[in-house]
């Protein structure tokens, strides 16, 4: 969906951005100029920023140890 029509940014432009690695609206103003123009898009823009941060998942390398141990018990 478009979120943005003065700059044409969707939802998908934004989920893209914050996969590249933006993690702060004001990042993703500076890279796509989304609610820079009218402002009207800004609630909606945000709100599909949270969500796409919220579904980024930080893998992180769990120790042998810490699965030996969580087998065990």
């Amino acid at each position: 969906m478009i979120v943005c029509l003065c700059h044409r940014i969707s939802d998908r432009h934004i989920q893209q951005a914050v996969k590249d690695g933006v993690r702060d609206f004001e990042a993703l103003q500076d890279e796509t100029c989304i609610a820079r123009n009218c402002g009207c898009c800004e609630d909606c823009a945000r709100e599909v920023f949270d969500q796409a941060c919220a579904t980024i998942t930080v893998h992180r390398r769990v120790p042998e140890r810490e699965i030996a141990s969580a087998c065990a018990a």
